[in-house]
């Protein structure tokens, strides 16, 4: 049973990889890629953490940051969209 989670969560924790690494077109998309790979992420240290008989406060710390970062993200999103009208990446002149 933990190896078969183990392999789920390097399944998830790659394809967030390489929808991050290959799908650079829209903001939204690497937006979404970064959360599907915080939260398998997170999954992970939920299943080491109770394996280990370990209190979880440090999971919330983890979540806090997460969050933040997808607040982050969401803000940015929203200035370039309504600077440039889209999320497009080629749209935006980065000089």
């Amino acid at each position: 049973m933990m190896i078969y989670m183990l392999l789920k969560f390097l399944f998830k924790y790659f394809v967030g990889n390489f929808i991050f690494v290959f799908k650079q077109k829209h903001l939204l998309i690497i937006l979404l890629s970064l959360e599907f790979f915080f939260l398998s992420i997170f999954f992970f240290f939920v299943l080491m953490l109770n394996f280990i008989d370990y209190n979880l406060y440090m999971l919330m710390v983890f979540l806090v940051f997460s969050v933040c970062e997808g607040a982050l993200g969401l803000s940015i999103l929203i200035s370039m969209i309504r600077s440039h009208g889209n999320d497009y990446f080629q749209s935006f002149n980065l000089l």
